[in-house]
């Protein structure tokens, strides 16, 4: 299956602190790449790159065939991104931002009010369409962020904490959403949370001081602890990896067959 999204020796340089160093990946359709990593490691740094929002120092990104920095409107036009904190325009109402961004996107009249209807109803936003943003939950802000993310049907969704503020009946519902629209999607969403790894992602990716240190199947992952380990596999691994703790057990292999 041919790449949805190419990512070729991605560098970040902010002034002498190298950011994101060298990231090469691909991601395909009908994959949900978990992006891992700990606070500082480059996880928002490489997302905004990857969705044009800020320019690399070195390397590539590719989102269906379209060069983010030599096209970034026919790129962006079949990218959805969700990034971390609250919508802009906080004066606004959830749906005259929505209008606004379909708008922006090229969706008019009836075709915007059915899309604007459809992600309302995918992501429950029914009730608070017209409250001001500024007055809504952490929660609730977060769910206008996706469905604003979602708004065009975009083929590639990159998502910045998709589940940061959502309580967990929130998160089982954003989850499954992710689970249906893997099928036919190239998600990305940049995590911290292990469980949201096994729950929903088919690939997970650590990253660490800028570099990948693991790439391959949430299960090949958690394959890495030694017998000795019978809780919280995952975070242990983790915590190895990234240099979190240090630990007596023999080296853990930083690959999961694809480096």
């Amino acid at each position: 299956m041919s790449a949805t999204i190419e990512i070729r020796g991605l560098v970040k340089h902010f002034g002498p602190i190298k950011a994101v160093d060298g990231l090469t990946f691909d991601v395909s359709e009908g994959e949900v790449l978990g992006f891992l990593g700990p606070n500082g490691a480059g996880k928002s740094t490489t997302m905004k790159m990857a969705t044009g929002f800020l320019t690399p120092t070195a390397g590539t990104v590719r989102v269906a065939g379209h060069d983010v920095g030599e096209d970034p409107v026919a790129a962006k036009s079949v990218l959805g991104y969700l990034p971390e904190g609250a919508p802009a325009y906080p004066d606004m109402t959830p749906l005259g931002f929505l209008r606004f961004i379909g708008e922006i996107r090229g969706l008019v009249g009836g075709a915007l009010e059915q899309r604007i209807a459809e992600v309302v109803r995918r992501v429950h936003l029914e009730g608070i369409m017209r409250q001001p943003i500024e007055t809504l939950s952490k929660g609730y802000k977060r769910r206008v962020g996706l469905a604003q993310a979602l708004l065009h049907d975009p083929k590639v969704l990159i998502m910045d904490e998709p589940t940061d503020g959502l309580d967990p009946n929130q998160k089982h519902e954003v989850r499954s959403l992710i689970h249906e629209m893997g099928r036919s999607k190239a998600i990305v969403l940049s995590t911290h949370i292990l469980e949201e790894v096994e729950a929903v992602c088919t690939r997970a990716i650590i990253i660490t001081k800028g570099r990948i240190v693991f790439d391959g199947k949430p299960e090949e992952l958690e394959s890495q602890a030694p017998p000795s380990v019978t809780k919280n596999r995952l975070d242990w691994v983790f915590r190895k990896l990234t240099g979190g703790e240090k630990h007596p057990e023999p080296q853990l292999s930083a690959v999961g067959g694809r480096l």
